[in-house]
């Protein structure tokens, strides 16, 4: 019915029914107390006017019952809908399990994604219906926005964090894809698209290109900043042993711990002396700027594809390179 028109763009996700209706009965909550009030003004305007000269009115004192209900109903409402608009929050910010994981990097003025097994995309997010995509988001440069309205999703891109969204479409097509946030003179032209395709079509298209998976990238940058000379899996080296390490609570120097998740892998990148893990000394150098956004997203994939070796299995010793241990410092790279 809607289609078509500029308010109401297409639903093609498994969000966007929930996010209009909470849209639709907001405005039509404003519109009824609108109208209500607007009513009540005209009509006390005219029942409580001055109909002569020295009229004067009767005080009114209160009425208990009428301030207990202009309290109880606005408290009920707004009860409702924040539980109704948080449940719909939560949804949005918790992203199902084994959902499809694409990263993606805002750069002025282009959408680049980097599909896990390898597949490059710009201006264009190839994804199957039906399935739960989950996009790790970052900018190369300014804060950028992304944001699909048919799906009715919407996440900045900020230079140095990762924010992470998900969707799941629901019918194939192609959908406009834009950047929702300022970010310089050629703004308007940071468009592109969502491909989404039949589960057997995407595979097709998955097949058809990609250099290697995002992992094997990311192996071939550790493998060429030396990284692999200290951060050994026989745990001899002069960084901690990264197998096993995504996702793992780690302790620091001064005691604290935190949890080894993209931000703080990339951290551990471009600032490696910003939180030093317990037991080594801050001899990393620093790879901030020699190292691209997507280079940083390929050596996390990299790290979170590394596995703790089966038990009784010998651990696999890394070949030094001579002069490398001067290049590379005691950090996750």
């Amino acid at each position: 019915m809607w289609t078509g028109f500029p308010l109401f763009p297409e639903q093609a996700s498994t969000m966007a029914g929930r996010v209009d209706a909470l849209y639709i009965a907001l405005v039509a909550l404003a519109a009824f107390f609108s109208v209500l009030i607007a009513c009540l003004v005209v009509g006390f305007a005219i029942k409580f006017r001055r109909r002569s000269p020295g009229e004067i009115g009767v005080p009114i004192h209160g009425n208990f019952t009428l301030e207990a209900v202009w309290t109880a109903v606005p408290l009920v409402i707004v009860t409702v809908v924040f539980l109704w608009s948080a449940e719909i929050f939560f949804s949005m910010a918790r992203v199902p399990p084994q959902a499809m994981e694409i990263y993606v990097v805002g750069k002025r003025w282009m959408w680049k994604a980097q599909h896990l097994s390898g597949q490059r995309e710009i201006n264009e997010l190839h994804v199957p219906v039906g399935v739960p995509v989950k996009l790790v988001l970052t900018s190369e440069d300014v804060i950028h926005s992304f944001y699909v309205p048919a799906f009715r999703i919407k996440k900045d891109a900020v230079p140095g964090r990762y924010a992470t969204m998900w969707f799941q479409a629901t019918k194939p097509g192609r959908y406009h894809l834009f950047c929702a946030e300022y970010c310089g003179t050629k703004h308007s032209g940071m468009i592109g698209w969502v491909e989404v395709m039949e589960p057997a079509a995407f595979q097709t298209w998955l097949t058809g290109g990609g250099t290697g998976s995002l992992a094997a990238e990311g192996q071939k940058i550790f493998q060429s900043l030396g990284c692999v000379t200290c951060h050994r899996a026989d745990s001899q080296g002069r960084g901690p042993r990264l197998e096993g390490l995504f996702g793992r609570a780690v302790t620091l120097a001064d005691g604290e711990e935190v949890v080894a998740d993209a931000d703080y892998v990339r951290e551990s990148i471009v600032t490696p002396a910003a939180k030093v893990v317990a037991g080594y000394q801050p001899v990393m150098p620093t790879y901030q700027g020699l190292v691209s956004e997507e280079g940083l997203m390929q050596l996390i994939a990299y790290i979170q594809s590394l596995q703790e070796p089966a038990k009784g299995a010998p651990p696999a010793v890394a070949p030094r390179e001579p002069g490398a241990a001067a290049r590379t410092g005691a950090r996750q790279p």
